[in-house]
């Protein structure tokens, strides 16, 4: 038993190692961020509302139905809501109705409106696949940033090393007495300045990881380490693929701000053509059901006499209707309620009918409903037109960028193998003593500094092609 136990805590243990030792690629770090960003989630809210919006205007064709009741007391001098005589006396009623109403004919009025909800449903989504793309971006530019500082750093530390060893090496050539003491103290400062250069690299990845972390809605504290591909392995597309009509023509079909901009234009149109529809009548039918109950009792009457089957009972007519009058004489004998279901059974009424509203005039509310639509039709066409200008000097800027990082690339290559070349020569004339400390340090300084730039320039490159192939519309490729 405490064998098993022993090894399923090894097995958890190995597990645990190698969940901390799994590496965030480029497409992990973006799918994730997709998932997770604060701002893509908020803006899924408003898409979720977007679609209740659309939801509810559907239920809108529907005809309402709504019930109404409940009790009530009465004193003093009112109408008895069943019989609607006036009375002093003190009693409580109970009321209920059931009532519907429908839109036979509003102009297509709702129609449009749910058309309209429809398309602000797809700007909505586009809104979001918008944002997404750009943390996408965001997050594809970060990760790239921490490549170049991780490469920067390594540079950094190479020099330092490499500056540590001349350091060692003079030192031993001044405490014999072959070099003079300022060789030394300029190495001395070199080795600061070169540890100087790989604390600020090492500084520089932990920011551009804070700052993915953020962008991915990863809690800081968590633990997070990218993979390290080298620059030129990254999938980049050819330059020639990339023309910039081309891409403005996928980019046009593709982007979601331009299908934004469509479903926004859209459901304007249809909004317009919804507040058209509410400058002519609508036509309405409705319904009801009711009764009411009231506590009240009422008297009991009996004859004093009796009457005899063969003796027609005397008549009177009031108007036109004829009342049969009996002869005898009747005493109230007491009080007594009618039932409730009785008196709802009594008092049960029914009502239905037909409504016409022409609007005549309401403070030309409709009209200016109206005229605004038209005027917001015409502001969106505009945000259109500029935005697909936008995008196509962009795509053109974006396409000029990646040709300049392919020729500072290429004039890189060439400035970092002249100075390796001349700082290998450097290093040979100061080993036989042929040249000084401080013209070394320079070609050091000078080699070190060229792949840097080489470093940068590949990963320039690598965005700006990013960049160019993000404008396509067809996502990022890895």
């Amino acid at each position: 038993m405490r064998h098993k136990l022993l090894t399923l805590i090894a097995l958890l243990a190995l597990t645990t190692t190698v969940k901390a030792q799994e590496k965030w690629g480029l497409l992990r770090c973006i799918e994730y961020a997709m998932a997770n960003n604060i701002s893509v989630k908020q803006v899924d809210l408003q898409t979720k509302i977007a679609g209740l919006t659309l939801k509810q205007s559907k239920y809108g064709q529907l005809p309402n139905l709504n019930f109404s009741g409940g009790p009530g007391f009465n004193s003093g001098r009112n109408q008895d809501p069943t019989s609607f005589s006036l009375t002093t006396q003190s009693f409580i009623s109970a009321n209920m109705q059931l009532q519907s109403s429908a839109d036979i004919f509003n102009w297509f009025s709702k129609r449009n409106t749910i058309a309209s909800n429809e398309w602000e449903l797809q700007a909505a989504k586009a809104n979001t696949d918008k944002l997404k793309n750009d943390v996408a971006l965001s997050v594809a530019n970060l990760y790239l940033q921490i490549l170049l500082g991780m490469e920067q750093e390594k540079i950094a530390g190479v020099q330092l090393k490499q500056s540590q060893a001349q350091l060692s090496n003079t030192r031993k050539l001044v405490d014999a007495g072959n070099l003079p003491e300022l060789n030394a103290a300029n190495l001395e400062a070199q080795v600061a300045i070169d540890s100087s250069n790989v604390i600020a690299a090492k500084g520089n990845v932990v920011q551009n990881i804070l700052s993915i972390k953020a962008f991915m809605g990863l809690d800081a504290a968590t633990p997070f380490e990218i993979e390290t591909p080298a620059a030129e392995k990254i999938f980049v597309e050819k330059l020639a693929d990339l023309q910039p009509e081309t891409v403005y023509a996928l980019s046009i079909a593709n982007m979601p701000q331009q299908r934004f901009n469509d479903f926004k234009l859209k459901a304007a149109q249809k909004t317009s053509s919804a507040a058209k529809g509410g400058l002519y009548p609508t036509v309405s039918i409705f319904g009801g059901l009711s009764s009411n109950y009231i506590n009240s009792k009422i008297p009991v009457y009996q004859p004093t006499g009796t009457f005899s089957n063969n003796v027609l009972s005397p008549q009177v007519t009031i108007g036109s209707t004829t009342y049969k009058v009996s002869s005898a004489d009747f005493v109230q004998t007491g009080n007594r309620s009618i039932a409730f279901l009785t008196q709802l059974d009594q008092n049960f009424r029914q009502s239905v009918g037909l409504t016409v509203s022409v609007p005549i005039f309401n403070g030309l509310s409709a009209r200016t409903n109206y005229q605004r639509s038209k005027i917001n039709i015409r502001s969106l066409e505009l945000q259109k037109e500029l935005d697909n200008q936008t995008l196509k000097q962009d795509i053109y800027k974006a396409y000029n960028a990646a040709m300049v990082a392919l020729e500072k690339l290429n004039a890189g290559k060439k400035s970092l193998e002249a100075s390796e070349r001349t700082f290998y020569y450097a290093q040979k004339r100061y080993d036989v003593g042929m040249l000084g400390t401080f013209e070394l340090i320079t070609n050091q300084n000078n080699l070190f500094t060229a792949k840097l730039q080489d470093a940068l320039n590949r990963f320039d490159y690598v965005f700006k092609m990013k960049v160019l192939e993000f404008y396509k519309g067809q996502g990022l490729k890895f």
